[in-house]
């Protein structure tokens, strides 16, 4: 398999072409802003990314005509913490949404059946109304603002119209498509249509009405639009003809005979050669390139910045178990940089150069004042605290090395452990709660993170410790407590069951889906294919 840095370099070459009359630093007018957010989607689940399973041209695209960023971070394992950083610009613990909104709690936790030695610490459960949203303080800078897809920050009365948003289609309380990727949705902000329509294509085709009807030729108004697909959470389906193409082509690479390891506390996946998956991924795809095209014919695109990220890691292990994203380690839900590492693209008409590799690290906190800065408003540091400015690096200048943080007080249902993390630079350390342990990796030359090296620089762990921590004390996290009822018996029995039952079942699972013999139930995949739906 290439590497995905060789990767890279493959793209930066194919595009030198295409760019060699580019102009750079062209100032933009009022620009407007496409904000793509994937759901779960995983580091190396996409072409540009490494990938040689799924296809993801219209993606790519974005890559090559933008900047890509090799250190990019969600601020959290998880969707809700993840989402209200982007929102907010503050890391999880600052505005304490610190798990996915409807996770249980303290006592709460042992509802669960998990037999863990911790009770999770209570967490904010709804955006907070106090503070000033990205699309808010796009608002008041003259844009209009639109959201589709998922939204999770909240019940009704904290929904995307309550924080800044125009227009609101498909946004709600749900973390995952209720009705599946094919209508009738179970979607209370999202009109059916016709049985077996396509979510993420309604998703996009909803974005694009949007553009259109935008008054495209005024600059002086501006959008900002956030296409936030369901994709690709779990309930998993695609199509069949999806489903026959990419069980084809994981027959040709070779079917690997084990596809699973067993982690801590929850089978992980190792491999990516899930069809159905894969599909899904490829729906998504689609529906990008759909807007994209749409901006080229309304003659936008030269004035439309485009982001593209994922919320937090593919999904390893857990729900379906879906994708592996090596060579990170473990996914969703993990301290490890599988579960945080994201695709992180950003394409800037007159300022980027093309498949540009940016290595410095970043987070979902800086796209508020990125965003801000590139549409020429007024930077709001009182509100994006935790994030920067990206902009200089665009220009070719640096930035100051600054720490990342994760707060994580709370186990993740796909098996991590509660947590906090601090990046600074190449070093990254993770401080556990159970037990009070830390591990540390040189992420530079261990980016699986397999050799602790805490032990051997006791002096940096330590550093490193502190200023995580006074970070934690200064905004006034909220921490685990040991749960007096730990029974250590009881989780022993409980882990057992998952390596010598649940494993072998995820084993033979797999290979069902992979086989030519497999059939979904009647309506598993929609009625139509997607040719069929668009005509």
């Amino acid at each position: 398999m290439k590497t995905i840095m060789q990767r890279h370099l493959l793209l930066i070459i194919s595009i030198a072409t295409f760019c060699s009359g580019c102009k750079f630093e062209k100032q933009l007018t009022k620009p407007n802003i496409l904000f793509i957010l994937a759901d779960d989607l995983g580091y190396t689940d996409l072409s540009c990314m490494g990938s040689e399973f799924y296809e993801t041209p219209n993606i790519d695209r974005i890559a090559s005509e933008g900047s890509i960023f090799t250190n990019g971070y969600a601020c959290s394992r998880v969707c809700s913490p993840s989402r209200a950083s982007i929102m907010t610009g503050k890391f999880t613990a600052r505005h304490d949404i610190t798990v996915h909104i409807g996770s249980p709690s303290g006592e709460g936790w042992r509802s669960r059946k998990r037999y863990s030695k911790m009770l999770p610490a209570e967490y904010t459960r709804h955006l907070p109304h106090e503070y000033i949203t990205m699309p808010e303080a796009f608002k008041e800078a003259g844009y209009r603002t639109f959201f589709a897809g998922k939204w999770h920050l909240g019940d009704k009365g904290s929904w995307p119209e309550d924080h800044g948003f125009d227009i609101n289609i498909g946004g709600w309380s749900s973390g995952g498509p209720a009705g599946g990727y094919f209508s009738p949705y179970k979607n209370p902000k999202l009109r059916n249509r016709k049985d077996g329509e396509n979510l993420s294509m309604r998703l996009a085709e909803e974005t694009v009405h949007f553009i259109e009807t935008n008054h495209p030729n005024d600059t002086d108004k501006p959008f900002f639009a956030c296409l936030s697909f369901y994709a690709v959470h779990s309930q998993i389906q695609t199509t069949k003809e999806k489903w026959n193409k990419y069980r084809d082509k994981a027959e040709q690479i070779g079917i690997a005979e084990h596809g699973y390891y067993m982690g801590k506390y929850m089978p992980i996946r190792q491999e990516q050669d899930n069809p159905v998956y894969a599909g899904l991924v490829e729906h998504m795809d689609e529906a990008v390139g759909k807007v994209l095209m749409a901006l080229e014919k309304l003659e936008l695109a030269d004035n439309t910045i485009v982001v593209f990220t994922s919320d937090n890691g593919g999904v390893a292990a857990g729900d379906n178990f879906s994708t592996s994203n090596k060579p990170l380690r473990a996914g969703k839900g993990y301290q490890f940089e599988g579960g945080i590492r994201e695709p992180y693209l950003i394409k800037i008409p007159g300022l980027s150069k093309g498949g540009e590799i940016i290595d410095y690290p970043v987070s979902g906190t800086d796209f508020y004042p990125t965003l801000l800065e590139l549409a020429g408003a007024e930077l709001r540091p009182d509100e994006h605290n935790d994030g920067i400015s990206l902009v200089p690096l665009f220009k070719g200048e640096s930035l100051v090395e600054r720490p990342l943080i994760w707060h994580f007080p709370h186990y993740g249902n796909q098996g991590g452990e509660p947590s906090s993390i601090i990046r600074r630079g190449n070093w990254k350390l993770i401080h556990y709660y159970e037990d009070g342990r830390k591990e540390l990796y040189n992420l530079a030359e261990d980016i699986g993170e397999v050799k602790n090296l805490a032990v051997n620089y006791p002096e940096r762990a330590e550093q490193l410790s502190k200023e995580l921590f006074d970070y934690l004390t200064e905004v006034g996290a909220k921490f685990p407590k040991h749960d007096p009822e730990y029974s250590e018996k009881a989780q022993k029995t409980y882990l057992n069951k998952l390596e010598h039952q649940k494993m072998p079942s995820l084993e033979k699972q797999r290979l069902k889906v992979l086989s030519k013999e497999f059939e979904p139930n009647a309506n598993w995949w929609g009625s139509k294919t997607t040719e069929e739906i668009n005509d």
